[in-house]
């Protein structure tokens, strides 16, 4: 069982970066370059994780989290801001938005990925589960 993840990210150096860190994960991913292309594929495809970046043209993070809630498919869906300013001046916001998670860029590589396997093991049908 594959799991998905959308990436939205606008900066390719960030996404290649990112990109080369989620090639060690259990997940598929797919890119979108903006926050209108995010949420275009989205409702394309409903996605098992979405992370995504806080500052974007067209659409910014917490407008996409909060048109990602609004989606019956994405009422549950794990969804990561990813943010250049301190958290905590982000983390409320993006709470209110339906950011399940805030983490500081640049992204920690081993944190992302230790964030995603938890993720993907509790997403799998128990019988599919390794310890």
């Amino acid at each position: 069982m594959s799991l998905s993840l959308l990436l939205v990210e606008d900066k390719p150096a960030t996404r290649n970066a990112l990109l080369q860190a989620l090639a060690d994960s259990a997940f598929t991913v797919t890119c979108a370059t903006d926050g209108l292309d995010g949420l275009s594929q989205a409702k394309a495809k409903a996605y098992d994780v979405v992370l995504l970046d806080h500052k974007m043209p067209l659409m910014d993070g917490l407008a996409l989290l909060r048109n990602l809630r609004e989606l019956p498919e994405y009422s549950q869906t794990p969804l990561i801001l990813m943010t250049t300013q301190e958290l905590n001046q982000v983390e409320t916001a993006a709470g209110k938005a339906g950011a399940d998670l805030c983490l500081p860029k640049p992204i920690d590589n081993r944190r992302l990925l230790g964030l995603l396997a938890d993720l993907g093991r509790s997403m799998l049908p128990p019988e599919c589960r390794t310890a």
